[in-house]
């Protein structure tokens, strides 16, 4: 089969190299030039496991290729997915204007054969609709527009795409239901389902998934705030409701709130839909405020600790909004960086993949570590924001050495208390029980 994908970010660079990898003919379209010559000569832009070995491969065997040239890609291929962009505009409503000119220009270049434009991006419901309208205005060719949202993680997006949980088509006709699913019948061979729903359910089950997760989130978050009043250990909440089968241990952990690309947004654009039917979602609107001021949690502890900030020297472990990735989209160590920095504090951070990011948000404003060691010397606290798998086992004396005060604050529960305390630090975490 072959396919086009408009946009090569997160989600079009994953499903074009995963839909080459079982054998389609996939040709990716971006207007960055840029970014296009980096991917001709296999340089990913982003950081995601296993995505570089893919595309190599792909390439290698003439199944995957990259063009700035939207007419040429659309006009000779069967389905065109649309994988652009849909950002939060200030007032928490999405931007739809990538998608919108992304149906305008397949109107364009259609041609006379019929083709099924496939909606990958995270949009409204209704959207699809309006594709539909966009595309119908500039050609007479016959077409189906259906809704396929993504459910794939930063970090595990490839393995997340190539094994789904399931697989979800929204659309009103069963025959262009059938071509899709035997797309995707060799990602589902382990009996995982596809299943079959008109458009605009598919558009709300993404928007109504993401949401959902977020809401365990925020709501651990203030579970293990209340842990800190009363004496409870979080940790110990965590597993005792996670045993239960109709809660599930899922998205249960506590810490500084989430971030990236997804949650943030659509949470935000799930309240700013019921607005428009005046409808309050007064629960995601709650998920929303948890978040925020979760992001400000350490910074409150960092501060009650120390009071006075002003030329304190503070390591940082992890940028990223969480590990396996480079994206800082949302992350709490920015917020919590940028409060340090108003109240004068001095901050060298290491990541293992975020840093370029980081200096495009910080510029100069913080110095940067290529080791997590090199980032202690002389600091006065040690404040971890993502639970990369390097900052887990701890050689507690080399960082007791570097360091002249022995003071962690662990944004994501990693450490063992009990175990760091006997160490000689003070320990600072998200709801777990005081060490006595």
């Amino acid at each position: 089969m072959k396919i086009c994908v408009i946009g090569t970010g997160y989600v079009g660079l994953v499903v074009g190299t995963g839909l080459a990898e079982t054998g389609n003919i996939v040709v990716c379209v971006d207007k960055d030039e840029t970014k296009i010559k980096k991917l001709e000569n296999n340089i990913i832009p982003i950081y995601e496991p296993g995505l570089e070995e893919l595309v190599r491969r792909n390439r290698k065997e003439n199944r995957l290729s990259f063009t700035t040239l939207v007419k040429d890609a659309v006009s000779s291929s069967k389905i065109i997915y649309i994988a652009v962009g849909t950002p939060e505009r200030e007032d928490g409503t999405v931007d739809l204007s990538y998608v919108f000119a992304v149906a305008d220009e397949i109107g364009e270049a259609m041609g006379e054969e019929y083709k099924i434009i496939v909606n990958k991006s995270t949009v409204p419901v209704g959207t699809a609709k309006k594709v539909k309208e966009i595309i119908k205005n500039k050609t007479k060719a016959k077409f189906d527009v259906i809704s396929n949202p993504e459910f794939l993680k930063e970090g595990t997006a490839v393995q997340d795409f190539m094994k789904p949980d399931r697989i979800i088509i929204g659309t009103y006709s069963a025959k262009v239901a059938e071509k899709i699913k035997n797309l995707y019948e060799p990602f589902v061979r382990t009996g995982n389902p596809i299943l079959i729903m008109r458009t605009e359910s598919a558009e709300m089950t993404k928007y109504a998934s993401n949401t959902m997760l977020a809401c365990r989130i925020s709501f651990m978050n203030e579970i293990a705030n209340l842990c800190d009043k009363v004496g409870a250990d979080v940790e110990e909440v965590r597993i005792g409701m996670g045993k239960d089968p109709r809660i599930g241990s899922k998205f249960l952990f506590p810490g500084i709130g989430y971030g990236g690309s997804c949650f943030p947004k659509d949470v935000k654009g799930t309240i700013h839909k019921g607005k428009e039917y005046g409808l309050p979602m007064r629960i995601c609107e709650s998920v929303d405020l948890v978040n925020e001021a979760q992001k400000k949690l350490l910074f409150k502890k960092i501060k009650e600790r120390f009071n006075e900030l002003k030329e304190r020297k503070i390591a940082v472990w992890g940028l990223s909004f969480k590990p396996q990735t480079d994206d800082m989209r949302e992350a709490a160590s920015i917020v919590t960086i940028n409060l340090l920095l108003s109240e004068g504090a001095n901050i060298k951070a290491y990541d293992p993949q975020a840093i370029e990011n980081a200096k495009n948000i910080f510029e100069d404003r913080i110095e940067y570590g290529y080791t997590p060691y090199e980032c202690l010397k002389g600091a006065e606290a040690l404040v971890v924001f993502t639970e990369w798998n390097e900052f887990r086992n701890l050689d507690l004396q080399k960082i007791k050495d570097l360091m002249v005060k022995r003071i962690i604050f662990d944004g994501r529960n990693i450490y063992d208390p009990v175990k760091v305390k006997n160490a000689g630090f003070e320990y600072y975490c998200i709801g777990r029980a005081k060490v006595v």
